[in-house]
């Protein structure tokens, strides 16, 4: 919106009418991006079972310990949820529990009754940006973005949003699943789309509350002005989630999103035969 702006992670940057054109800035922006191949780091993230092994289930016992010493709200907790908090941290303990009760401290100021609901978020709503439908070949359910649609709005409604549609997503995951896909669609997407704030907003709740939650990004159709953002946010990105990104070009835009999406659950605007269903409308 973990990680939860927009980002880099395999090299799908090619020419077309509409997409970023200046190969020299993309040279130099992937250079100094640091790019790694996401293969093995995202094996090793994605290829873990739902059982942990012995010395994960160790660490899991001490940072419950840790955190319950110090919150007792964290005995709700589930061993999933710590879990995810303990990757995040990349098994560091002592950084995973201040991780998890900085997260229970946010949870319980800013939202107070364990949601949020439509009511509270309307202006966010009203703009039609979010929508969700279909799984991607893993079982991560699949929300769109459109970038162009988003238009600041007055004090927290944004954050508040981005909590509903996260919550939203994370309501669909079944199976062991605990990872969602998003495509981020920048057609159209202008000076007016432009809203800093907001962005390094999404990836602070994304990257510190929603921790492994995110599975890939898919940033499609975008323009050269994105660029300048995309300097601006970069420094906020933690390196897990900039791993999860993917720049596609128009020409490759269905062969690529067809290589993680079958085409009965890809949206018809992209090739594919599902409609797309608004955030607030999606079971």
């Amino acid at each position: 919106m973990e990680g939860d702006g927009f980002f880099t992670g395999k090299k799908h940057f090619q020419d077309s009418q509409e997409t970023i054109q200046d190969e020299g800035i993309m040279r130099a922006t992937v250079q100094k991006q640091d790019l790694t191949c996401q293969g093995s780091q995202e094996t090793t993230q994605e290829g873990i079972t739902d059982e942990s092994n012995e010395e994960e289930k160790e660490k899991l016992a001490l940072m419950r310990a840790t955190v319950e010493k110090q919150n007792l709200a964290s005995k709700d907790i589930d061993d999933l949820t710590m879990r995810r908090f303990l990757r995040a941290r990349d098994q560091n303990v002592e950084k995973a529990s201040t991780m998890l009760l900085k997260y229970l401290e946010w949870k319980r100021t800013f939202v107070p009754k364990g949601f949020i609901a439509a009511s509270e978020v309307s202006n966010e709503i009203a703009q039609n940006k979010m929508f969700m439908q279909g799984t991607d070949k893993k079982g991560r359910p699949i929300a769109v973005v459109f970038g162009a649609r988003h238009f600041s709005t007055k004090g927290d409604e944004f954050k508040r949003f981005l909590v509903f549609a996260l919550d939203k997503l994370c309501a669909r995951m079944h199976g062991g699943q605990e990872k969602f896909t998003i495509i981020g669609d920048l057609k159209g997407y202008g000076y007016a789309n432009c809203d800093i704030r907001a962005y390094i907003a999404a990836l602070s709740i994304l990257q510190d509350y929603y921790p492994e939650r995110l599975g890939k990004v898919f940033v499609i159709n975008a323009p050269y002005i994105f660029m300048t953002v995309w300097k601006i946010i970069y420094p906020f990105i933690d390196q897990n989630t900039k791993k999860k990104i993917v720049f596609v070009g128009n020409k490759q835009l269905h062969s690529t999103l067809l290589e993680d999406i079958d085409e009965n659950q890809l949206p018809e605007i992209y090739g594919g035969k599902l409609k797309l269903i608004p955030i607030q409308d999606a079971n």
